[in-house]
């Protein structure tokens, strides 16, 4: 029940803006994260495979004649309607081949991008800050007595909890905290000052290692928003290495710490629940860096068709719908807010 409320809730937020809602292809032939952790889609056999001259599968014979995997975003297309409509969000499966059995992660899940034009870095972090809340409000309103519920639940569970363990606020407390405050906004770079200085560092009770330049792990970020904030913090301004290629780049970097204009949203209980960021809309600076990246330009012609003939800046976010879920309703482990999870080794029904 409250996973349907906050998805009408997701379009009614948008609906009530003014946004166009773009149904983006499950089907695609480029990876939009650039990670390459990809499903292949294809009809030629397992066995057999036509080969082409180089002895490489000969991808010309498959359905589509190219290769194909399913979509890990509707990012790339959504910037295409962006700059037909100006506002719109798509909201719909995504997967990722990731090997990760965590509570965090499934190889399906659902997930809402909305992609703005004109939007900088501060719009975008608006935006995303308004929208959780406009979700969470929605849920409490309709839905009192199902968290009346899972607030009960979440409390007996935390008895079995140690103390130093323990979250402090209830689950409808936590809740309406995020609602009346406002997230707090630091850089990266302030991040990581934050984690060296701390005595969780100092006593070495880390597990990975924190300098600039990392990739924030998930106990990084629960510790910034659980023990040093003590509510949900927006991180802005990531290492360029560490970004995806359409990111924009920051002006004014020293050599070797590049920045790029991103955004992630750590919550409490599960760290990154959005990840955003301002796009790069310089041509000749999408093409270098898609060249530093390895990414092949000419599958790429009709994303950069968008920055040869008319670009605006524009910015955007993808929410993990199942982290929301997750986070409304105090669940611990993701596999428990969808019906039919998909996770390495499991595929059931």
């Amino acid at each position: 029940r409250i996973r349907h409320s906050l998805a009408f809730a997701v379009h009614q937020f948008f609906n009530d803006r003014g946004f166009l809602y773009l149904n983006t292809p499950i089907i695609t032939s480029s990876d939009a994260e650039g990670a390459g952790e990809m499903f292949r889609v294809t009809t030629l056999p397992m066995e057999g495979a036509p080969k082409n001259e180089a002895g490489e599968i000969d991808f010309t014979e498959d359905f589509f004649g190219k290769s194909t995997n399913l979509t890990v975003s509707g990012q790339l297309e959504g910037e295409l309607g962006a700059m037909a409509f100006s506002d719109i969000y798509t909201f719909g499966p995504t997967f990722r081949a990731e090997n990760s059995n965590t509570t965090r992660h499934l190889a399906e899940f659902w997930m809402i991008e909305p992609e703005v034009a004109f939007n900088d870095l501060e719009d975008n972090m608006n935006l995303a800050e308004d929208f959780i809340k406009h979700l969470i409000a929605y849920v409490m309103e309709h839905n009192a007595d199902d968290l009346a519920f899972l607030d009960a639940r979440l409390a007996e569970e935390e008895k079995q909890l140690p103390t130093e363990k323990r979250s402090g606020l209830g689950l409808i407390e936590k809740l309406k905290f995020v609602v009346e405050n406002g997230f707090e906004r630091i850089t990266y770079t302030e991040a990581i000052d934050i984690l060296l200085n701390s005595n969780h560092y100092k006593k070495k009770k880390f597990t990975y290692d924190v300098k600039w330049g990392i990739d924030l792990q998930s106990e990084h970020e629960r510790f910034l928003v659980e023990q040093h904030f003590k509510k949900p913090v927006i991180v802005t301004n990531y290492p360029a290495v560490i970004k995806a290629f359409y990111m924009r780049m920051d002006e004014g970097c020293a050599p070797g710490k590049e920045t790029v204009a991103a955004m992630d949203i750590l919550a409490p209980g599960i760290g990154e629940i959005v990840g955003g960021s301002q796009r790069e809309e310089r041509l000749d600076k999408l093409e270098a860096r898609m060249n530093d990246m390895h990414i092949p330009l000419a599958e790429m012609s009709y994303y950069l068709d968008t920055r040869r003939f008319g670009t605006v800046p524009h910015a955007g976010f993808g929410l993990g719908f199942e982290r929301m879920v997750q986070f409304v309703t105090g669940m611990t482990n993701i596999r428990d807010v969808i019906p039919f999870a998909r996770t390495p080794k499991n595929c059931e029904y």
